[in-house]
C-alpha cells in the first residue's frame, strides 16, 4: 500500500462526508438490478420454482413486484426512479432491455447469463462509473443458446454465446456508459456507441426513464408520473425524491407508456391501461404506435429515442442529464469536461489505493476488482410477510406457499442496497458471500463495509434465535460464520489507514456476533460434545452426499469444517473482546470466555476422532445409531479447515490486562495439570503465544497434502478437493445406499444443488483467501523455523511467509497476461480478448478450472472473487 493517504484525494474527500451519514451511501448508484425475473422474491408459484413462474419472455411485458431491472443501469438507494438503456439492432425479436440467460432446467449448468458486458470502472461516491455492453449486429443468438445448452450433458462444456459466431470478424456494437457526477444529485450521463466491424451498421439506441411501480401494490401514496418538458426533457415527479428533470441533447423522439403489465398478451386479460411495460419493443420492433407513443404527454415509463448508423470503425455519443433542478442551459459547449474530470479523479484516488510496485497488467487486475465489486451494489426489497401472506394479481394464495420456503422468516424486512455476489446470477445478498465483499470493499470504503456487516445483524435480517440469513432460496441454510473474521479484517484496515480503530464499530458489531455465536453452539453441536455440524455450510456438492438432509435418522454428521468455523467463530470474537479490552476492561470477561471456548472445541476437534492419525488428516465422522463413528475418507478443504484457526497474541496486549491474564493462566495450569489439550505454543526467541487448532506436527501434514501438485495445489492456486480423488473416486455405503464422490476439476457432473455449482477440485477465492491468510500468520510466527517443501517433494524448503507470497502469486497468475497475451481464466475464449477494444477487459469467475484455471460458474462473480485486492496488498 502506498504511504500516501486516501482521504487526500479529492474522491476521498467526498467519500469522507458519508463518514456521519446514517447510511454512508450516495443518493444515487448502480443500485438496479441486472435480473429480477426468475427470482424468489417475484415467485408466487406453489411449487417454488422460480425460473419458470417468471421466465425471460415475462420479463418485458410484466411489471414487478419486489425490485427492477436494467442494463448498466443507475437509480436512487430507494430505487424509485430508474434508469438504463435499450437497444435494437433492426434484426431482433425482441427489443434489447435487459440481460439474457438460461434457466437452470435449459442447460448443463443452468442459471448462467449469456452476454458480453463489463463493469470497466467506479470509484466509490460512483461520481465516475463506466460499463461496457458488447451487443451482436446480427440477431441475438437466443434460440441456439437454449437449443444447444439443452442438447449436451454434463460432462460437456457449456455453450457460451462466443461460440454461436455472433461477435466473429468484430461484427458488434461497443456501447459504453460513463455516469459523471455534477454533484450529489446532477449526473452527467453518456454513451458512446461504436460499430466494430469494418461495414457500416445501424441500431436504434433508447435510453429509458421509469419508476419502480409501487403504486399498483400500495408503497406510495400517490401515483408518480414523468411529464414531456420541451422538445428535449423529461420532468419526474415522485412523492419520495421529490422533483427532478432529465435531459437528452439531439433526441429524435420521446416515447412514453405505463409501467404496468400487459395482461392481454401473457394470460388473456384485459390491461388497465392501453399502452404497457412492452410498449416499447411493440413500437420499434413491431413498429405498431410509434407515433402515438410520441404524442403523450406522461407515463410512468419513457424512452428516447436515437437512430444511430456507424460506419465501419465509427462512434457516436449521446448525451444526457439528470439533475434535481431544472437547467436553463443543460449541456455547455464542452460536452466531454465533466466526464474527464471524474475519470483524472478516479485515477488519483487509485494511484493511492493500489501500490506503485505491481506492473500495469497487476494494477489493472485490481481496479477492476473494485470496479466490479462496486457495481455489484444492488437494491434489494423484500417483505418475507407479505410476500407469504399475499398475492401478485396473477396466482392465488395457496398452503404449500404460505407454509413454504422462507414461512419461518416472516420478520425478514429488507429494504437496503446490498452487495450482491453477482446482480445477474446471483441478484441477491448470501450472508457469507457479503462478509468477504466486505473484506475487499473495506480497503476503499471502509464505512459501507462496516455498514454492510452491521446491516446483516439487524432486527429486520437476523432472526430472534441469533441466526443470520443464508440467501433468499432458503435464508435458514447456513452459510460458515466467517462475519467476526470480516469485521476484524474491515476494522484493522481502517486503523491501518487512519492511525485510529472505530471501537463503536467493533463494540456493536460484537454484541450481535455474540447472538449468533450463542444461536451456532445451541443448533449445531447436537451432541453437546464440541464437534459440531451444520449441514452443506455453502459448500454445494463438497460431499460425497448432501450433508444437510442425507443423514439418515438416528445418525449423526460430526463435521470437521462446522467445528473449524466455529473455532475460526471464537477465536475472532476473542481478539475482538482483546482489542476492545485495551479501552474498555469490562470487555476482558468476554475475552476470557472466547479463550476457553476455543480451547474447548480444540480439545474436541483434536481427540474426538475428528483426526484419522493412519492418514494424518481431518475427516467428517458419521456417528451411528450404537456409537461407532465412520470417517468419512474424502481429502477436500473440509479437512484443510482447521488450519484457519489461528492467532497470536502478544505480551504487550497481555500485559495491559491483568484480569484476562491471571484467569487464562489459571485455566492453562489447571489443564496442564490434568494432561488437558492445550492448543498453545510460545515463541521461544520472543513472548508471542500462537493459539492454532493445529499443532505444529499436524500442520506439517497438511502442508505437504495442500502444497502436493498431485493433491491441493493446481496451476492457479489451492483445490477444494485432493486431485487424488480423479483415479480414486471415493464411495461409501450407509444403510444400503452407496455415495459416490469424485474429483471434477471443472463445471460439476453432479446434479447435487442444481449442478450449476461446484466445490469438487475447481479453485475458489475465498477458500485460497483464508488458507494464505492462515499461512501468513504461522508465518509470522514460526519465521524460519519452520520451512517446507514447495511444492511438496521438490526440495525447494521456504518458509510460511514465502509460501503464502508464492499462493498469492499463483491466485494472481490466473488472471494476468502470458507472454502470448493470454489469461488463464478467459481460456479458449483469449482470442476476443486480444482484439485492440478488448486486451484490458477481465471478467471475475465463481470459481476456476482445478486444472487449467479457467474461469467458471458466474462470469461477473467479483464478489468474493475480488477478495484478490486484498492479498495484493
Amino acid at each position: 500500500m502506498n504511504k500516501k493517504n486516501i482521504s487526500n484525494t479529492i474522491e476521498g474527500k467526498r467519500l469522507q462526508s458519508y463518514d456521519n451519514k446514517k447510511v454512508p451511501l450516495p443518493f444515487w448508484g448502480p443500485y438496479l438490478s441486472e435480473r429480477q425475473w426468475g427470482t424468489v422474491r417475484e415467485d408466487y408459484s406453489s411449487d417454488g420454482n422460480a425460473w419458470e413462474y417468471f421466465p425471460h419472455d415475462h420479463a418485458r411485458s410484466r411489471v414487478y413486484k419486489w425490485g427492477e431491472d436494467g442494463i448498466a443501469g443507475l437509480c436512487d438507494y430507494g430505487q424509485n426512479i430508474c434508469f438504463g438503456i435499450s437497444m435494437w439492432n433492426g434484426k431482433d425479436s425482441i427489443l434489447k432491455e435487459r440481460l439474457f440467460g438460461l434457466a437452470n432446467g435449459e442447460g448443463n449448468h443452468g442459471e448462467d447469463v449469456k452476454e458480453l458486458y463489463y463493469h470497466v470502472d467506479n470509484v466509490p461516491t460512483h461520481s465516475y462509473m463506466k460499463y461496457l455492453y458488447k451487443y451482436p449486429q446480427e440477431e441475438f443468438p437466443y434460440d441456439d443458446l437454449k437449443l444447444k445448452n439443452r442438447a449436451i450433458g454434463l460432462e460437456d462444456e457449456e455453450y457460451e454465446i462466443l461460440d454461436t459466431g455472433v461477435f466473429d470478424e468484430g461484427k458488434y456494437f461497443d456501447v459504453e456508459i460513463e455516469y459523471a457526477k455534477e454533484s450529489e444529485n446532477d449526473i452527467h450521463i453518456k454513451i458512446t456507441v461504436t460499430n466494430r466491424h469494418i461495414d457500416a451498421a445501424e441500431m436504434i439506441l433508447l435510453p429509458q426513464l421509469w419508476f419502480y411501480n409501487r403504486w399498483q401494490y400500495g408503497g406510495v401514496k400517490t401515483r408518480p408520473v414523468l411529464q414531456r418538458n420541451g422538445k428535449d426533457s423529461i420532468k419526474i415527479k415522485h412523492e419520495r425524491t421529490g422533483d427532478y428533470y432529465f435531459y437528452s441533447k439531439d433526441v429524435v423522439d420521446i416515447l412514453f407508456t405505463e409501467n404496468e403489465t400487459n395482461s392481454e398478451r401473457l394470460f388473456r386479460k384485459p390491461n388497465r391501461y392501453k399502452h404497457v411495460k412492452d410498449a416499447f419493443h411493440d413500437a420499434i420492433v413491431d413498429k405498431n404506435n410509434y407515433g402515438e407513443l410520441a404524442a403523450l404527454e406522461e407515463g410512468t415509463k419513457s424512452c428516447v429515442v436515437y437512430p444511430i448508423t456507424l460506419q465501419g470503425g465509427d462512434s457516436k455519443a449521446v448525451y444526457l442529464r439528470l439533475c434535481s433542478k431544472e437547467q436553463a442551459v443543460p449541456f455547455g459547449t464542452d460536452l466531454n469536461s465533466i466526464f474527464k474530470q471524474r475519470k483524472d479523479e478516479a485515477d488519483e484516488f487509485y494511484d493511492v489505493v493500489i501500490d506503485e510496485k505491481y506492473t500495469a497488467d497487476e494494477k489493472n487486475i485490481q481496479r477492476k476488482a473494485f470496479s466490479g465489486l462496486l457495481w455489484s451494489k444492488q437494491f434489494y426489497h423484500y417483505d418475507v410477510q407479505r410476500w407469504l401472506h399475499h398475492d401478485d394479481g396473477i396466482t392465488p394464495l395457496s398452503d404449500q406457499r404460505i407454509n413454504g420456503r422462507n414461512s419461518s422468516w416472516k420478520y425478514l424486512k429488507n429494504q437496503d442496497v446490498m452487495l450482491m455476489p453477482d446482480k445477474w446470477e446471483y441478484p441477491w445478498y448470501a450472508s457469507w458471500d457479503t462478509a468477504f465483499q466486505c473484506i475487499g470493499i473495506g480497503i476503499i470504503d471502509p464505512s459501507y463495509a462496516k455498514n454492510q456487516l452491521i446491516l446483516l445483524m439487524r432486527e429486520w435480517f437476523m432472526s430472534p434465535q441469533g441466526q443470520i440469513p443464508a440467501y433468499e432460496w432458503d435464508f435458514s441454510d447456513i452459510n460458515p460464520p466467517v462475519h467476526a473474521f470480516a469485521a476484524l479484517q474491515v476494522y484493522f484496515r481502517e486503523k491501518e489507514q487512519k492511525g485510529k480503530g472505530d471501537l463503536i464499530f467493533l463494540k456493536r458489531i460484537f454484541q450481535k456476533l455474540m447472538l449468533n455465536f450463542t444461536w451456532w453452539v445451541n443448533e449445531t453441536d447436537k451432541n453437546g460434545n464440541s464437534i459440531f455440524e451444520g449441514g452443506f455450510l455453502g459448500l454445494d456438492n463438497i460431499g460425497v452426499f448432501n450433508r444437510s438432509h442425507h443423514v439418515p435418522e438416528g445418525v449423526s454428521l460430526e463435521q470437521a469444517d462446522a467445528t473449524s468455523w466455529v473455532g475460526m467463530y471464537a477465536l475472532n470474537l476473542m481478539e475482538m473482546a482483546l482489542e476492545i479490552a485495551q479501552h474498555d476492561i469490562a470487555f476482558q470477561d468476554a475475552a476470557t470466555k472466547f479463550y476457553e471456548h476455543f480451547v474447548i472445541i480444540a480439545e474436541a476437534l483434536n481427540i474426538m476422532g475428528i483426526w484419522n492419525e493412519k492418514d494424518k488428516y481431518f475427516y467428517d465422522n458419521l456417528t451411528m445409531a450404537d456409537g461407532e463413528r465412520i470417517p468419512i475418507r474424502v481429502k477436500s478443504i473440509v479437512g484443510i479447515a482447521p488450519i484457519f484457526d489461528v492467532a497470536t497474541m502478544s505480551k504487550e496486549c497481555i500485559d495491559q490486562l491483568p484480569d484476562f491474564a491471571r484467569r487464562t493462566k489459571w485455566f492453562n495450569d489447571y489443564r496442564t495439570e490434568n494432561y488437558l489439550f492445550l492448543p498453545n505454543a510460545q515463541q521461544s526467541e520472543g513472548d508471542d503465544m500462537l493459539l492454532s487448532l493445529v499443532r505444529e506436527d499436524r500442520l506439517l501434514h497438511l502442508l505437504r497434502y495442500l502444497l502436493d501438485e498431485n493433491e491441493f495445489l493446481a496451476p492457479g492456486g489451492i483445490r477444494s478437493l485432493s486431485k487424488c480423488h480423479e483415479a480414486q473416486p471415493y464411495t461409501i455405503t450407509i444403510e444400503g445406499e452407496e455415495h459416490t464422490l469424485q474429483y471434477d476439476p471443472g463445471n460439476s457432473t453432479s446434479m447435487m444443488f442444481g449442478g450449476n455449482s461446484n466445490w469438487r477440485g475447481p479453485v475458489w477465492m475465498p477458500i485460497n483467501y483464508l488458507i494464505i491468510s492462515s499461512i501468513k500468520k504461522f508465518g509470522k510466527f514460526y519465521g524460519d523455523n519452520l520451512q517446507v517443501d514447495y511444492p511438496t517433494g521438490s526440495g525447494n524448503k521456504m518458509n510460511l511467509s514465502q509460501i503464502a507470497e508464492a499462493l498469492t502469486h499463483r491466485l494472481l497468475g490466473m488472471f494476468k497476461k502470458d507472454e502470448k497475451d493470454n489469461r488463464p481464466s478467459l481460456a479458449d475464449s483469449n482470442y476476443f480478448y486480444q482484439r485492440p477494444e478488448n486486451k484490458d477487459l477481465l471478467l471475475f469467475y465463481e470459481y476456476y478450472n482445478g486444472n487449467t484455471s479457467k474461469g467458471l460458474g458466474a462470469s461477473h462473480q467479483t464478489g468474493w472473487t475480488a477478495v484478490l485486492v486484498d492479498l495484493l496488498r
